[in-house]
C-alpha cells in the first residue's frame, strides 16, 4: 500500500532498524515488482527510490505510475521517493506527480544556502504531507576502478548542528566517507560523526552508498540512528546479471516476459537479503 514513510522512519530510528530504499532504475517494472514482492514476503516496509538521471528514458511520471500500481498490489507500507533532487523545481515536480517523499540535495552549497534551499522545499512539502530528506557533506563518486575522486564529504558535527538550527528537514543524510558506486578496497566510514550528531539530535539519519560497505558497518550505523539505507549499484548490477542468466539458460523462445519474470524473481531474493540486513523484516505494522 502506498504511504508516507515518515512515521515508519521515526519508528525505525527509535527501535534500532532501518528501512531499505532501493533505486528502481527510472521505473523498471521488474525491479519495482521485485522490491514489492520481497517486502511483502518478509513483511517489511520499503522505499522505492528514483534518481532523476535514471528516469531519462521513460520519464519521472512513468516511475510514479508504475510505483503506485505496484505499491497498491501489496499490503506492506511502500513509499515512493525522489533521491538526490538537485533543486527546488525538481522537488516541486515530484510532489505534483505524487511522490510521497523527496530529497533536496544542497550538499554542494555553503551551510546557510543549503539550509535555505532545504527549508524552502520543506515549507511546500508540508502541504503535500510529504517528508523531506536533506544532505550535508557532499556524497562522493567513484571512478570506474572504484577509486574515490575526492574525499571532502566528511561532515563536521558542528556544521550539522548549525544546519539543523537553520532548517527542519524530516531526515538527514550525513557524509561520513560513503560514496555512490563500487568501492575499491575497504571504505573508511567515519561512524564517529554519527555518534557525535546523536548527542544533540534524534532526527532519523540516512546512509547512502551502502553497496560494498561491510555489513557490520551498516549495522553499527543503524544502531547509531540510521533509519534508511540506500542501495542502487548492487541492485542494478544484480538485475542485469539475472537477465543475462535468463538469456543464456532459459528456454525463453524470444518471450521478453519470461526473461523479465526470471530476473524479477531472482532479484527479489537479493532484496530479501537487504531487508534482513536492515532489520526491517516483520516491521510492517
Amino acid at each position: 500500500m502506498l504511504t508516507n514513510n515518515l512515521e515508519q522512519l521515526r519508528k525505525a530510528a527509535k527501535n534500532g532498524y532501518a528501512i531499505p530504499a532501493i533505486n528502481t532504475q527510472g521505473g523498471n517494472y521488474d525491479i519495482i515488482m521485485a522490491v514489492c514482492k520481497a517486502a511483502e514476503e518478509l513483511k517489511s516496509p520499503i522505499i522505492l527510490a528514483h534518481y532523476v538521471s535514471t528516469g531519462a528514458y521513460s520519464g519521472n511520471d512513468w516511475f510514479v505510475e508504475v510505483a503506485k500500481w505496484c505499491a497498491n498490489k501489496v499490503s506492506v507500507p511502500v513509499s515512493i521517493h525522489l533521491d538526490h533532487g538537485d533543486g527546488f523545481d525538481i522537488c516541486m515536480e515530484a510532489l505534483k506527480l505524487g511522490f510521497t517523499s523527496v530529497m533536496i540535495d544542497g550538499s554542494k552549497m555553503p551551510i546557510q544556502e543549503n539550509a535555505a534551499l532545504t527549508q524552502s522545499v520543506v515549507q511546500v512539502a508540508r502541504v503535500f504531507d510529504a517528508p523531506v530528506e536533506a544532505e550535508i557533506g557532499e556524497l562522493q563518486r567513484l571512478d570506474n576502478e572504484g577509486v574515490m575522486l575526492e574525499n571532502k564529504n566528511i561532515a563536521d558535527p558542528e556544521q550539522v548542528r548549525q544546519f539543523l538550527s537553520l532548517c527542519q528537514p524530516d531526515t538527514l543524510a550525513i557524509g561520513i566517507g560513503n560514496a555512490h558506486g563500487y568501492y575499491k578496497g575497504k571504505p573508511d566510514i567515519k561512524l564517529e560523526v554519527l555518534r557525535a550528531v546523536r548527542e544533540f539530535s534524534d532526527i532519523p539519519l540516512v546512509l547512502h552508498g551502502c553497496t560494498g560497505m561491510e555489513e557490520s558497518v551498516i549495522q553499527e550505523a543503524i544502531h547509531l540512528g540510521v533509519a534508511k539505507i540506500n542501495f542502487g549499484t548492487e541492485v542494478r548490477y544484480k538485475y542485469v546479471q539475472h537477465y543475462q542468466e535468463a538469456l543464456e539458460n532459459l528456454n525463453h523462445q524470444g518471450h521478453s516476459w519470461k526473461l523479465s519474470q526470471y530476473a524479477c524473481n531472482a532479484l527479489a531474493e537479493d532484496i530479501k537479503n537487504i531487508i534482513r540486513l536492515s532489520g526491517s523484516e516483520g516491521k510492517a505494522e
